[in-house]
């Protein structure tokens, strides 16, 4: 049984906020803190560039696929001890990546540190579905969302002095200790969100049958599709940027989370502006003026390559005004998403996680591939991205929001 705090010991408000934020962050973190080492690691395990990037890729495979598990088992056993279980793996698997001798043994254990960060995700969405309501969740979202990009933000800042003065591992150290802090917050200061009544069954043949009401759920499909190009969005700069900053342009690795961060604050941008502005309008037309924008991003990207204008300025620039629209559609997409399932809301947050993931793997692949030297396919890959999301939702979304 899962240990129950006396209730003034309680986190509440803006305090378990704060704690959810914790946990989801550490996807960011494992994501982006040892970003500034990724060109020196091809040197270090005589690896290519595409082999590195599988570090960045094989995370995100694995945190799809354990999502398709986090949810339904919220579901029935609740959120606080499958999160519990699931951050203690990623604190063992974060220590064992800091200890890889290889790039093949950093990208198993990668693929197991991700299996525990999962958790974060899908049970800190579906808590705050447990708590708020549609509209309500979409706002405090947006909030999560921006006090979340402080992680990214922070994350390559930390990680490149780290690197420079004690080595790439030390990252992982510190990552491991963040976590277990957080694991002792949420044992001692939340309280399980999901009441034993609402709770669900974990077989295999009504798992099954939510997953196939959600497939063939066109708005859901199209709220999903709009989050996941997004973050596939977000997601190719990322896997690129230590290359197109570290490599081609020659920043430092102890600088090169300033230049990183540029890009988080116009997501941070955009999250805090959907998340004041959702008590003045609807979640469908912030999600039309961000889907709209997002094109817009997509096309100066696009001029940017064809002109071969490459310049940190220009290049930092344009991926931030990307990332801006990145803040203001993921956030209203993951609550129109949610919504209609109130019943089953950990199963639908763990598939939306999924097919966020997923795509967002394939777009990091697809960079280190087309890898040529120059910015010019991480910044394509990003405007693609950004056109796809901004298609689904056109297409399958806005003529049915349920926000």
């Amino acid at each position: 049984m899962a240990h129950t705090p006396p209730a003034a010991a309680l986190a509440t408000g803006t305090g378990l906020v704060a704690i959810i934020t914790g946990m989801v962050s550490l996807g960011p973190l494992a994501t982006d803190m040892y970003l500034p080492a990724l060109p020196a690691l091809t040197e270090q395990f005589n690896s290519s560039v595409s082999e590195v990037q599988l570090t960045l890729s094989v995370f995100l495979l694995g945190f799809a696929l354990a999502q398709l598990l986090y949810g339904p088992m919220a579901d029935r056993f609740g959120r606080k001890p499958v999160m519990l279980a699931g951050l203690a793996l990623f604190v063992a698997a974060t220590i064992a990546c800091a200890n890889s001798d290889s790039i093949v043994e950093l990208i198993g254990w990668r693929l197991v540190q991700a299996l525990g960060a999962a958790a974060g995700p899908v049970l800190g969405r579906a808590m705050i579905r447990d708590l708020y309501g549609p509209k309500d969740a979409a706002r405090v979202l947006s909030y999560v969302g921006a006090a979340m990009g402080l992680a990214p933000a922070a994350g390559p800042i930390i990680g490149g002095y780290l690197i420079v003065e004690f080595g790439w591992p030390s990252t992982f150290y510190l990552l491991a200790a963040y976590a277990l802090v957080v694991v002792l917050l949420l044992r001692y200061k939340v309280a399980e969100t999901l009441p034993p009544a609402l709770r669900q069954s974990f077989r295999l043949r009504p798992t099954l049958a939510n997953f196939g009401q959600l497939l063939s759920h066109r708005v859901f499909i199209g709220y999903s599709l709009a989050l996941a190009f997004m973050y596939a969005a977000l997601f190719s700069f990322i896997s690129g940027s230590s290359f197109v900053l570290v490599d081609y342009f020659g920043v430092a690795e102890q600088h090169f989370g300033y230049f990183f961060s540029a890009m988080v604050a116009g997501y941070v941008s955009g999250t805090f502006a959907v998340g004041r502005l959702g008590h003045r309008y609807s979640g469908h037309q912030l999600l039309t003026a961000g889907t709209a924008l997002a094109v817009l991003s997509a096309v100066i990207l696009t001029a940017i390559t064809l002109s071969s204008s490459y310049t940190v300025t220009t290049v930092i620039a344009a991926v931030s005004f990307c990332t801006l629209t990145v803040g203001m559609i993921m956030p209203q997409a993951m609550a129109g998403g949610l919504a209609p399932f109130p019943h089953m809301a950990g199963t639908a947050a763990s598939l939306m996680g999924f097919l966020q993931m997923a795509i967002a793997a394939a777009a990091g692949i697809a960079v280190g591939l087309l890898h040529d030297g120059t910015p010019g396919p991480t910044l394509l890959m990003t405007a693609l991205m950004a056109v796809l999301a901004a298609m689904s939702y056109r297409f399958l979304v806005a003529d049915n929001a349920t926000i």
